[in-house]
């Protein structure tokens, strides 16, 4: 059994001895025997097995009602002494061990040994009167590539950093604390966030295993933010942490019905990230709503001396926070959102656009105007009409116009950057990762053919130590291509089709189409996802995305929550909706692209 779920047992063992000595225990041995005994598996415990519906429901917590509960919610039951943080992280712990075993460990991948003791603290503080904000006592997870200085592991999914010590907490992380909120431990990810190979089943990595959607366990959960969105979507947690360098905080948000968003490169600071591309990465939140999802904003963003991206937010961000735009569907009347169809929709499901479709003709009704066709200028060039496609520009034979020749650079020294600082450790190179990976065969892959789920090894490291760093001129025009054909000659574009000073409030795209927050990606824009809908034959959820230009965040937040609120006070089916678990039973690697 690994280390850190032996502490956090020995922690509960210890906890529950506690109790059993201060009621005393039961009269006789045969009393003690029996009370161990389980009579009634169902329906929380185990699930049942020929049961179709309603798998692995939610207990209560000391009464209160859990499952699909808000951070507002719960902070009332703690003012009101309904709930203590110390209650609620161990309800928390009860769910993961209540579902972990069916999603092979893969949401949580390691938990805080101290979890209890800091919820015992900030439950001193609440008594005392002192409440740090509408994240004080609330238990998250962060993505294992977001350092946090304490007795955690930081290591990317990956056996070559255990044991490494990281110099500080990422600077997300302090906020979070500063702000009350409890970390309750790291959640798993496809390793090295998707950078080490090309073929991949998505979710996977050596330490985590394969983190499987609870909506259909057999298909590709999204990534590589995995863990993080499985996490929040089966109600493990609160809210997580997850990073984005194409995708991977969208792409699983909208494949677990979780809301996601995908901040402005510099809103976030990625300092004490696991990077991978210092032009494109970026951290961003998961929660089951929109409100939930921007507090958790709120307490992250700013500048940072330690990213010099951050600066740039400086003049562009509000001066109370975010939160103050999370509005009601009242907000749709009069609002314009852009539909580029050929660009991306076209691309999509036609069953899925079918509900997509539904759903906008709500928005028209509550107010909005939809107008088709407001395309991206170049799209033929930028978007892989065969899926996503992060090295396209070669594929159409222009490496000086491919993201891929741009990120294989970047991380190949942004990863130096980031190992050189690390104590503890031999890894200091991605040359020293890339020999870890082939001496360590069985575990790690190194080599195709090897791991069922990485089915090119680590082909996406050894491309990025081919470049040796080098930034020549093929990087650079790289770069200058994929920003500005995303960017002004592409997002803002489309976003300006009235061509008279009128912008778009928004663009709605189909995020299920990964071309579209690979657009975003390039150019370092925001995005957020509210979940849709879900697939009637994958069985998987899909999400309905917003896309603005930079620093674009508090209108995006509008119209995100005013879209949410009407999908939920109409009764529309094109919401979010609780899991399936459809395939509980199955262990397929590689997971099915679906």
């Amino acid at each position: 059994m690994p280390a850190f779920r032996v502490s956090v047992l020995a922690t509960v063992f210890h906890l529950v001895l506690c109790q059993f000595f201060q009621q005393g225990a039961p009269n006789g041995t045969d009393d003690l025997a029996t009370s161990q005994v389980l009579e009634t598996p169902f329906p929380y415990y185990f699930p049942e097995h020929n049961r179709t519906s309603g798998l692995f429901p939610m207990e209560t917590c000391n009464g209160i009602t859990l499952e699909e509960a808000t951070i507002d919610q719960l902070q009332d039951y703690m003012s009101n002494g309904k709930l203590t943080t110390s209650q609620l992280v161990m309800c928390y712990l009860q769910r993961q061990y209540q579902t972990d075993g069916y999603v092979d460990f893969s949401a949580v991948l390691q938990i805080n040994p101290d979890f209890i003791s800091i919820a015992t603290t900030l439950d001193a503080e609440r008594a005392a009167g002192k409440v740090r904000g509408p994240l004080h006592g609330i238990p998250f997870l962060i993505k294992d590539n977001i350092a946090s200085k304490d007795k955690m592991e930081t290591t990317a999914g990956s056996w070559a950093l255990v044991g490494s010590i990281v110099p500080r907490d990422a600077h997300v992380v302090s906020m979070l604390r500063e702000a009350g909120a409890l970390l309750m431990g790291k959640a798993t990810l496809s390793e090295w966030a998707d950078m080490r190979s090309n073929n991949y089943s998505e979710g996977y990595s050596a330490r985590g295993g394969q983190a499987r959607s609870a909506y259909n366990l057999t298909v590709n959960p999204g990534g590589s933010s995995s863990g993080s969105a499985i996490a929040v979507s089966v109600n493990q947690i609160m809210f997580a942490l997850g990073t984005e360098t194409d995708g991977s905080v969208i792409n699983p948000a909208e494949r677990n019905a979780i809301v996601g968003i995908k901040p402005t490169v510099g809103l976030t600071s990625r300092a004490g990230v696991i990077p991978e591309s210092i032009h494109q990465d970026t951290v961003g939140t998961f929660a089951r709503t929109v409100r939930d999802a921007v507090y958790v904003l709120d307490a992250i963003y700013g500048p940072d001396s330690r990213d010099n991206y951050t600066a740039a937010q400086i003049g562009k961000t509000p001066e109370n926070g975010y939160v103050e735009y999370v509005t009601d569907k009242s907000a749709l009347e009069g609002a314009v959102f852009g539909l580029p169809w050929q660009s991306f929709w076209a691309l999509n499901d036609p069953a899925q656009n079918e509900q997509l479709v539904a759903l906008m003709q709500l928005l028209e009704r509550a107010g909005a105007t939809i107008i088709n066709g407001t395309e991206l200028p170049n799209y033929r060039t930028i978007v892989s009409p065969d899926g996503w496609d992060w090295d396209y520009g070669s594929t159409r034979g222009f490496a000086n116009e491919s993201e891929y020749t741009v990120v294989k650079v970047d991380f190949y020294n942004n990863i130096a950057a980031y190992l050189s600082e690390l104590e503890n450790t031999n890894i200091k190179s991605l040359a020293d990762l890339v020999q870890y990976n082939n001496d360590n065969l069985g575990s790690e892959g190194g080599a195709p053919a090897i791991n069922p789920a990485f089915g090119s090894g680590q082909d996406g490291f050894i491309a990025s130590l081919a470049t040796g760093g080098i930034m020549n001129d093929t990087y650079w025009q790289a770069l200058d291509f994929c920003q500005r054909i995303t960017r002004e000659d592409g997002i803002d574009a489309a976003l300006n089709y009235f061509n008279n000073g009128t912008k778009l409030d928004a663009l709605l795209v189909p995020p299920d189409v990964g071309q579209t927050y690979q657009v975003a990606a390039q150019a370092g824009y925001p995005m957020i996802t509210v979940p849709a809908g879900v697939n009637a034959v994958s069985l998987m959820p899909f999400g309905l995305a917003l896309m603005n230009t930079a620093f674009s965040e508090a209108t995006l937040i509008r119209y995100a929550s005013a879209i949410e609120d009407l999908q939920f006070s109409s009764g529309t089916m094109q919401r979010r909706t609780l899991p399936s678990w459809s395939g509980y039973l199955d262990r397929n690697i590689p997971l099915i692209n679906a």
